[in-house]
């Protein structure tokens, strides 16, 4: 037996502090996560502008999105792997580099093929995202805290979708388009010396007590060898999850890239006025994220199963998520953000349940290769999803029917997931 992969004993007395040097993982997740949205939704926020300078139509747009989402999906298969070979450390560093540099890039972009070219490169970099963070997390955080960690690093994709439209507008109205690409860009990029000099896995960080890394090595050990994908492909709950993600998060994608479009159409906003309404909305989803980590970590501490845990708040989130078929038909602004900003909460709790399966389920070595294999589906997912709406649009030019799809997307999708994982069980491989 190999003595120094041993954990540590359990501290005796039990006064003892556990200690906090694990939530410094989280808030760094958290951060990369603000940048993240911002270099995500900046081309939303501008879509008017540009489609304006550049004669695009809807399905120049939609074409944006769907090469965006193509690169992201055959990075994201990637990345799950990387991120299991290399660590989150260096992968999500790299990733993390690959996307600013491709962000900032956009500056100089005269043609819908330079966009096109500059939004694959964003896709392939940001695409190690969440890879990179849920396997953070499996490393940092026993099962029954993991939910709630991910829902609070997951929030900084609310607060960066709450960022943009407070900073990308002044920085277009007083210096242009070209700058909100090139100023995000590179403060953004002050994140990575931080994450490169901070982050190590528990037990290669010197500032971590032993009853942390006691607290944090309490799930029992398994094994740590890397899965072949064959292998994985052949489990129900790589498809639960994959399946999951591919019919929520093309839901997800439409909020973040179409919603300045609706509110413009639907309510004549514009880059001046669209910041108040976005902001409410996102406010909602950060607390959608973290208030599902937190029910289903609670029910969980309060001695539920992790089944019951995570399958009662998604069906909590699925319902709240059904309101979003009318929001087209909200007779005011407000209204239609309250309708809207429940239904983005909603996903947020749902995504961050959902984001835990292959780290409750699975072993650690297979956990960013699961997630992989997750994200890709899900990116397909968008890509469907997304021409689909642009056709709607240019055909009849109403958001209805791309509500109605969001509003009933979460209750198939929490059905799929128990079809397939009925009872939520590791995984024998």
């Amino acid at each position: 037996m190999d003595v120094s992969k041993a954990p540590p004993p359990m501290p005796e007395g039990p006064s003892e502090k556990i200690g906090r040097y694990r939530w410094v993982i989280v808030t760094l997740l958290f951060a990369a996560m603000v940048i993240n949205y911002v270099d995500r939704q900046t081309i939303g926020l501008l879509k008017a502008d540009l489609s304006k300078e550049f004669g695009w139509d809807e399905t120049h747009y939609a074409d944006l999105v769907f090469y965006f989402q193509l690169a992201y999906a055959v990075a994201y298969l990637a990345w799950g792997k990387i991120m299991d070979k290399i660590g989150a450390r260096w992968g999500f560093g790299i990733a993390f580099l690959i996307w600013q540099i491709a962000h900032i890039a956009h500056a100089g972009a005269s043609h819908i093929s330079g966009f096109i070219a500059a939004r694959m490169g964003l896709g392939i970099g940001e695409a190690g995202g969440f890879p990179g963070g849920i396997k953070a997390v499996a490393e940092w955080f026993p099962k029954k805290e993991r939910a709630f960690a991910t829902g609070l690093f997951n929030a900084g994709t609310n607060i960066g979708a709450i960022v943009t439209p407070l900073v990308v507008p002044g920085i277009v109205l007083a210096f242009g388009w070209q700058m909100a690409f090139i100023v995000t860009g590179v403060a953004g990029l002050i994140w990575l010396p931080i994450w490169l000099l901070v982050y190590r896995t528990p037990r290669e960080a010197k500032n971590l007590s032993a009853t942390e890394l006691a607290h944090i090595e309490q799930d029992p050990a398994d094994p740590v060898e890397k899965i072949a994908w064959t292998k994985l492909l052949t489990k129900r709950e790589t498809w639960a999850y994959a399946l999951g993600k591919f019919l929520i998060d093309p839901i997800w994608w439409m909020f973040l890239f179409w919603l300045p479009d609706f509110l413009g159409k639907r309510y004549g906003l514009d880059l001046k006025t669209f910041g108040p309404p976005l902001i409410a909305i996102y406010l909602l989803s950060d607390v959608g994220s973290v208030a599902g980590g937190w029910m289903s970590s609670t029910l969980m501490k309060n001695g539920a199963s992790i089944n019951k845990a995570r399958k009662l708040t998604m069906l909590v989130c699925a319902l709240l998520a059904v309101p979003v078929i009318f929001a087209s038909y909200a007779s005011s602004v407000w209204l239609a953000v309250l309708i809207i900003g429940v239904a983005t909460a909603a996903h947020q709790g749902f995504s961050a349940n959902l984001y835990t399966l292959p780290s409750d389920v699975f072993p650690r070595g297979a956990v960013g290769s699961v997630v992989g294999i997750g994200g890709m589906l899900g990116a397909f997912g968008g890509m469907v999803f997304s021409k689909y709406i642009g056709s709607v649009l240019d055909s009849i030019g109403t958001y209805a029917p791309i509500f109605l799809v969001a509003g009933s997307a979460y209750l198939i999708a929490l059905l799929v997931v128990h079809l397939l994982t009925p009872k939520m069980e590791p995984v024998k491989i």
